[in-house]
């Protein structure tokens, strides 16, 4: 019997559907910024590019989103949570414009989730995948082992610190720097906050992008 709709929301615990930023295009998924295992150590680091997170404000604060996040993290020990969230991302996902962002807040809890992320790009060759990460021993674990590491799939590292270029331990992968003056230059900001026609972030070509402080 093949799965639901409906089931594959509760299994993801994704129960309206898959989140969708305005900014950008496509559809999301997110985890609480609390549970970020890199990211909340430098939450706590004043000049740090996490210590004025803003999925700590606005939206993110209510409860509502909490207790999404909370179900969310739980389902990702569920067996059928790749099934599922390949079903709920191919069904919302235009063919048209085929870009999914995994995690506008939150991160990889550790290297089994991350794999799980790569089955999911592999399940679905036509929709490109961004990860934003600080998770730089996951990932480069990940790089380092897995052979056909699938090309729709990009993970940006992010530099730790405002106005830092990415540090020569991962200048070998896709990254992203805040006010770095590194790379390409994210220009969502000059058209209200929304990528327009750019899909930079998706593109392994573009090695750095560089975001304005917000």
């Amino acid at each position: 019997m093949s799965m639901t709709l409906k089931r594959a929301k509760e299994i993801t615990g994704h129960k309206s559907g898959l989140g969708k930023p305005s900014k950008m295009p496509g559809f999301s998924t997110s985890l609480s910024a609390y549970d970020c295992k890199v990211g909340r150590k430098l939450a706590k680091i004043e000049g740090s590019v996490c210590h004025s997170c803003y999925a700590t404000r606005g939206n993110y604060a209510y409860d509502v989103v909490k207790n999404a996040h909370k179900a969310r993290k739980a389902a990702l020990s569920d067996p059928q949570w790749v099934d599922a969230m390949t079903l709920l991302i191919g069904h919302y996902t235009d063919k048209s414009d085929p870009y999914f962002r995994i995690h506008d807040s939150g991160d990889i809890q550790d290297y089994d989730h991350l794999m799980k992320w790569v089955q999911i790009a592999r399940n679905l060759p036509w929709v490109n995948f961004w990860m934003p990460s600080k998770e730089y021993a996951v990932v480069k674990r990940a790089k380092r082992l897995v052979e056909d590491w699938p090309t729709n799939f990009v993970i940006r590292l992010s530099s730790p610190m405002i106005g830092q270029k990415p540090p020569k331990s991962i200048s070998y992968l896709s990254t992203s720097t805040v006010s770095a003056g590194e790379g390409e230059q994210c220009e969502a900001y000059t058209r209200g906050g929304i990528c327009g026609d750019c899909r930079s972030c998706w593109d392994e070509t573009v090695s750095n992008v560089d975001y304005p402080k917000h």
